[in-house]
C-alpha cells in the first residue's frame, strides 16, 4: 500500500500545482502579451489531466491486481492507454465528459505530454501492492 500512497502523495503534488495556476491565470492572462505563457497557461490543465489520469488508473489497477493474476507492467502499461483513449478523444471532441471541450492543438500536446510524464513516473518508480 505505501506504493499507492505515495502515488497519492504525487497526485496532490500536482493539483495543488494545477490550483495554483488556476489561480493565477485569470490576472496573468491580463497581464501578459507573450504567447509561450499565454499557452502554457490555457494548455498545462491538459498536461496535470493527462498526469494524474495515468496515477489513478494505475492505482486503481493496482488495487484490481491483487484479486486477479495482472502483472505490474501490464497494469502501467494499461492505465497510461486507458487515460490516453480518454484525454485525446475528449481533445478531439470525440465527447465532452470532462466538460466543455474546445479544441486547441496545444490543448492536445500538452495532454500527450502529461501521459508520457504519467507512464515515466509510473515505469520508474514500478509501484506494487502488497499481496
Amino acid at each position: 500500500m505505501n506504493d499507492i500512497k505515495k502515488l497519492g502523495r504525487i497526485e496532490v503534488i500536482v493539483i495543488a500545482i494545477f490550483a495554483l495556476f488556476k489561480i493565477i491565470r485569470k490576472s496573468t492572462l491580463e497581464n501578459t502579451s507573450s504567447e509561450a505563457i499565454r499557452i502554457f497557461l490555457l494548455s498545462f490543465p491538459n498536461f496535470c489531466e493527462g498526469v494524474i489520469g495515468v496515477l489513478t488508473l494505475t492505482m486503481l489497477g493496482l488495487i484490481i491486481s491483487k484479486h486477479l493474476n495482472i502483472g505490474h507492467s501490464a497494469i502501467y502499461l494499461l492505465a497510461t492507454v486507458i487515460a490516453a483513449i480518454y484525454v485525446i478523444t475528449q481533445e478531439l471532441k470525440f465527447h465532452n465528459l470532462g466538460g466543455k471541450n474546445v479544441y486547441d492543438p496545444n490543448d492536445l500536446v500538452f495532454s500527450i505530454i502529461g501521459l508520457l510524464v504519467g507512464y515515466t513516473i509510473v515505469h520508474k518508480l514500478q509501484p506494487r501492492i502488497n499481496t
